[in-house]
């Protein structure tokens, strides 16, 4: 094989694996993150709009998480705290990519000091 068919064939597993491992980020619904969010259970202590409780989650905020979806992904496949972790055989990885799109799709809350009630 010619140099110059190598650098071909490497670009193109570059290019195929960065869509591939993208993929699933990419294609994500919403929609369908937020039925699989209920489905599983997640609001029973993120609540429904991933806002978190002080009691079920330790107050931990899951609407528009900072995280990538890769450390995401590898919190819910592996945690050992107090929220079990879910194996792909329990939660798909297109599930995962579609929750993760419904918690980045959720409006973040209004600056306090916009809210007129509770201004002095």
């Amino acid at each position: 094989m010619s140099a110059r068919n190598q650098i071909r064939v490497s670009w193109t597993v570059i290019v195929t694996t960065c869509v591939l491992v993208g993929g699933p980020v990419l294609a994500a619904s919403a929609e369908n993150g937020k039925t699989a969010f209920v489905t599983h259970g997640c609001w029973q202590c993120h609540g429904f709009q991933g806002q978190g409780s002080v009691a079920t989650s330790n107050g931990a905020v899951l609407s528009n998480t900072a995280l990538p979806f890769e450390a995401f992904e590898g919190f819910v496949r592996g945690t050992n705290r107090a929220m079990p972790p879910f194996s792909e055989k329990i939660l798909s990885s297109a599930d995962l990519a579609d929750i993760y799109a419904y918690l980045q799709s959720i409006p973040k809350p209004q600056d306090m000091s916009n809210i007129p009630l509770l201004k002095p």
